[in-house]
């Protein structure tokens, strides 16, 4: 069920709301991918989903907001077995948003009770604009005064993976360069992307070399040394186990595949 409330644009300068609304998706809903011209936060209450922004798709859990800015391309689809349900504030502004907002994903359940006191604005006709803009206000005070959460750890760590997947990178270095230790990061990068960094880093290898081969036409030596394997016989390996084929046969499958 979606709850849509038609919020009238009074322009006001700083943060100014565009739309509201809430939903109880069914399983395997989906929205995307699209660009929205506007920021738009969304707040799940209960169920579980993914959200890809930036090409890199994140679990999302109870007590999460995930972040859509303007003009970035983003895609969002509801679990099919446990499926979210959301309340949503979309806003325009001409001015820097607060630095928690730059992350896909913050984890605050603090914001839960004033996304359902936002459902309020249902009941106001004249005040309903003021209303959301006073809630978004509120909103961003909860998020700086939150801090640093395991969202900001998790996102610097995802920026670390794609900049440095090449080299021979480890989760033990990627913790200390966060400044926590193995085994706690481990369990933060877990909980917040459904799958354990080690695991979510050879994948990551392994799609860009799976690019570099078909996209790129890069032998598999080329392909292995450019993500971060510069031992072919490991490369081949780790690579057919991953998508069922050698590198040199996927390569060949997906020439076919073009003519």
């Amino acid at each position: 069920m979606i709850r849509m409330e038609i919020v009238i644009d009074q322009h006001y300068k700083g943060y100014n709301p565009v739309q509201f609304g809430s939903e109880s998706c069914n399983p395997g809903h989906f929205f995307g991918p699209s660009v929205r011209t506007h920021w738009l936060l969304h707040y799940v209450v209960y169920g579980f989903g993914t959200f890809v922004r930036d090409g890199v798709s994140r679990a999302v859990k109870p007590g999460d907001i995930f972040v859509i800015p303007p003009y970035e391309e983003t895609y969002y689809e509801a679990d099919v077995k446990n499926p979210w349900r959301y309340i949503w504030i979309g806003f325009t502004t001409e001015e820097d948003v607060p630095p928690p907002l730059k992350n896909a994903i913050i984890h605050c359940p603090e914001a839960g009770s004033l996304f359902e006191d936002m459902l309020r604005c249902g009941k106001l006709e004249n005040g309903r604009s003021a209303f959301l803009c006073a809630k978004i206000w509120e909103l961003f005070s909860i998020l700086l005064e939150e801090g640093g959460t395991s969202a900001d750890y998790v996102e610097k760590a995802l920026s670390y993976m794609n900049a440095e997947y090449i080299n021979d990178i480890t989760v033990r270095q990627i913790a200390e360069s966060l400044g926590l230790n193995r085994s706690y990061f481990s369990e933060l990068f877990s909980r917040q992307m459904g799958v354990s960094p080690q695991k979510y880093l050879i994948n990551l290898r392994l799609e860009r070399a799976a690019e570099l081969l078909t996209v790129y036409g890069e032998s598999p030596a080329t392909a292995g040394l450019s993500v971060g394997y510069p031992d072919i016989y490991h490369f081949s390996k780790i690579f057919k186990k991953h998508f069922g084929l050698s590198p040199r046969n996927y390569q060949q499958m997906y020439r076919r595949s073009r003519g």
